[in-house]
């Protein structure tokens, strides 16, 4: 992916509303949203440069 572009990720793993934004912190990307709805989580996440 180009910085600047998004990529929205959906999950059924509880784990990934820790794991991805750990993540996100160690990297370039930025986590523009967060959502958590009756076992789905959504995240958008900005492509770093």
């Amino acid at each position: 992916m180009a910085a600047g572009e998004r990529l929205e990720v959906i999950a059924t793993d509880a784990g990934s509303a820790r794991d991805i934004p750990a993540y996100i912190k160690l990297s370039a990307h930025e986590l523009l949203s967060y959502k958590e709805d009756n076992g789905e989580y959504r995240f958008v996440i900005e492509c770093g440069g």
